[in-house]
């Protein structure tokens, strides 16, 4: 589905990707950690076409990302700052981004899933921060594209709507679509995660699951397996 090579990338002389290597073939949900700088949303926004990177190349479906754009139709993404103008209703945020996706939508069944009805008729800059992100949310996943990538898509949310958003998840990677994440809340990403990729100064520091991750650092708890990638003896 993704095929990354030798990919480096420098913002003035930051040094953000570091010849990164990365081949995601395999259906599931892939976690993209890494401390703050360590080059995840650089990466993302790489795959997306909103970076360009000064060496490599990246593949989506087998096809170069330099060649076309056509290629992010079978893209969803939730950015980790969803910008749209406060003065919209929810409503009439979905229909534009309907009306410029054209493609089919399934956003009522996600509105109820998201309990959002009673918020359709309502400006952006009225919402909290967690309605805001279910809606985000609702824009992403009710186009159905095979491969999804989520920027800290917990952002916000309360208790209960990340267990609806876990439950959306499974269902989604049921389907057998791609879902790339980044998240901070640990106890979520272990208990989602089919795959763990570690960032560390632009390079993929740790490629397996939660167990090998756990075995490898020797460590019981999965943050604390986490904290010892990053820790100063192992750096």
């Amino acid at each position: 589905m993704v095929n990354i090579k030798n990919l480096h990338k420098k913002f003035g002389a930051l040094k953000v990707l570091d010849g990164l290597e990365l081949e995601i073939e395999n259906k599931g949900i892939i976690a993209v950690l890494g401390p703050n700088g360590s080059g995840k949303t650089t990466l993302i926004k790489s795959i997306l076409g909103m970076v360009v990177p000064d060496k490599g190349e990246v593949l989506v479906m087998k096809e170069n990302i330099r060649k076309g754009w056509n290629y992010r139709k079978e893209i969803d993404y939730l950015p980790q700052i969803a910008n749209f103008p406060g003065n919209l209703r929810v409503t009439e945020l979905i229909s534009m981004i309907k009306d410029l996706r054209n493609k089919p939508a399934r956003d009522k069944e996600l509105i109820a899933f998201f309990n959002l009805e009673p918020f359709l008729n309502k400006k952006l800059n009225k919402l909290s921060g967690g309605t805001r992100q279910k809606v985000n949310l609702v824009l992403c996943f009710m186009f159905d594209s095979p491969i999804v990538i989520l920027d800290e898509p917990t952002s916000g949310l309360d208790p209960v709507s990340l267990l609806h958003l876990r439950d959306l998840l499974q269902q989604e990677k049921e389907k057998g679509k791609t879902i790339i994440i980044t998240s901070h809340i640990m106890s979520f990403v272990e208990e989602i995660s089919d795959r763990i990729l570690f960032l560390l100064e632009g390079r993929i520091y740790f490629d397996g699951t939660v167990a090998d991750l756990k075995s490898s650092t020797g460590k019981s708890s999965f943050d604390h397996a986490i904290a010892h990638l990053i820790s100063p003896e192992n750096a």
